[in-house]
């Protein structure tokens, strides 16, 4: 009788004990994880990554290689000097002296037209970002009377700048502010030439046209795509990306 007594005390003691602890406040270093940790943060690398994947994805989707395939350098160069010649009339001097005629049936040709792989830098106060959308294509040079006269492989950067802004709603927006090729970016290599033909100084000609043209032309016909992607991206990336950029918090790593 008297251990079964005893039993009951020790239980009523081990019941009060209990209460008492689970009472008392919880350590620290005990405490549940907040509902959203450093763990299920989004890494620096992964927000980077998601952006440059989401424009990228986006540019295609626009049309972006359809629209550089389409680019109207013919008619730009044959309307961009005087009347009776065009810059085209300048360009092929020598040429056109061989065949009277290839002044006024030239043609050329965009194919291959490339979307590389973009490029992303923070700026140092961590407010804004700097997209390079690297971009390549051929351009093919032919008369119907010569053939090709000339292959060209074309690269030239876009660089657009991304900063949140906020509106008179109090309401913050991902957001173009400038766009423009990168200067000193175009790179044009000759891939093949008509060997009888003086390609040297054809080259450096076309060259320089083609440096006062075609920037302009593809910063002209990209930006309005990159607009258009950005309204289209996802709001959790977007949130994520704005409140970033508000705190000036680094997220694209420096390599």
């Amino acid at each position: 009788m008297f251990q079964i007594g005893s039993l009951v005390i020790l239980c009523g003691l081990l019941a009060q004990t209990t209460a008492l602890l689970e009472a008392l406040p919880v350590p620290l270093d005990q405490t549940l994880p907040l509902a959203l940790t450093p763990a299920l943060a989004p890494k620096p690398t992964d927000l980077a990554g998601s952006l440059t994947g989401a424009l990228t994805n986006g540019l295609l989707s626009e049309g972006l290689l359809g629209t550089l395939e389409n680019l109207p350098l013919l008619d730009i160069l044959k309307t961009g000097g005087s009347a009776s010649s065009g810059l085209l009339g300048g360009l092929l001097g020598k040429v056109t002296s061989l065949t009277p005629l290839l002044n006024n049936i030239i043609d050329l040709k965009i194919t291959n037209p490339q979307l590389l792989e973009l490029g992303l830098v923070q700026s140092p106060d961590g407010h804004r970002l700097y997209v390079t959308i690297p971009l390549g294509m051929i351009l093919n040079v032919k008369t119907p009377l010569v053939g090709s006269l000339l292959k060209l492989a074309v690269k030239l950067n876009i660089t657009v700048e991304l900063l949140a802004v906020t509106d008179e709603q109090k309401h913050v927006h991902l957001v173009v502010g400038d766009c423009t090729h990168s200067p000193g970016s175009l790179q044009i290599s000759l891939l093949d030439g008509l060997g009888p033909l003086p390609i040297q100084s054809f080259v450096d000609n076309l060259t320089g046209i083609l440096n006062n043209v075609l920037p302009g032309l593809m910063q002209e016909k990209v930006c309005p795509l990159v607009n258009a992607v950005l309204s289209r991206l996802d709001v959790t990336l977007v949130h994520s990306i704005v409140n970033a950029l508000i705190h000036g918090l680094e997220f694209v790593i420096k390599v």
